[in-house]
């Protein structure tokens, strides 16, 4: 029996873009990238393995090698501009917040669930880290673009700041392409709610 079940759900690549500067946050966009097992080729956080940051000092000290299940940031189109709409800006340009890929069209993105695929028709498979969480970096960007407005971004992307995943099966990817989710075939754990 399969353990992953494809959904009726996709998202439209309508945008890519690969960070290839050394300390900076943004992302620069391209048409297509090609994926390995080490992540998008081109992308300083790619890599099979990472230095653990401050997202998981509940399980590592910081700077502990461990394996990067945050080769890429997916982001939807429809979040962003719910995130922009919050902070009181136009718009907000997807390099500003360091993404790798925007779909459109695909529902509440950032709460898929962990361990979901995102596959294109070549077989190209991403597997759904987890939500990615805001945090102050994007918003020295936007303040570049709109005074006065940057420490808006991380109250304002709370729940829509997409996922982080990582290559399960490599290829290339193009804008204007779709993924497809498939996720997994079980419930949700039961005591979530009294953990959380």
């Amino acid at each position: 029996m399969a353990a992953l079940k494809p959904t009726q759900y996709q998202g439209e690549v309508v945008w890519l873009g690969l960070v290839t500067t050394e300390g900076q946050l943004t992302s620069t966009p391209v048409e297509e990238i090609d994926f390995t097992f080490d992540g998008p080729v081109g992308e300083l956080h790619g890599g099979r393995t990472r230095p653990s940051c401050s997202r998981v000092t509940d399980q590592h000290p910081k700077g502990t090698e461990i394996a990067n299940v945050r080769q890429l940031t997916i982001l939807s189109a429809e979040e962003l501009a719910e995130t922009a709409f919050a902070m009181g800006v136009p718009e907000i340009d997807p390099s500003w917040v360091g993404a790798t890929i925007v779909l459109r069209g695909l529902p509440d993105l950032t709460h898929i669930p962990p361990s979901a695929r995102l596959q294109n028709e070549t077989g190209l498979t991403f597997v759904v880290d987890m939500e990615n969480r805001p945090c102050v970096l994007p918003g020295r960007v936007i303040e570049e673009h709109y005074p006065e407005k940057g420490k808006r971004y991380k109250p304002a992307a709370q729940g829509r700041r997409g996922v982080t995943a990582w290559v399960e099966r490599p290829g290339r990817l193009v804008v204007g392409e779709t993924l497809r989710l498939h996720i997994p075939d079980q419930r949700a754990w039961e005591l979530m709610d009294e953990v959380r």
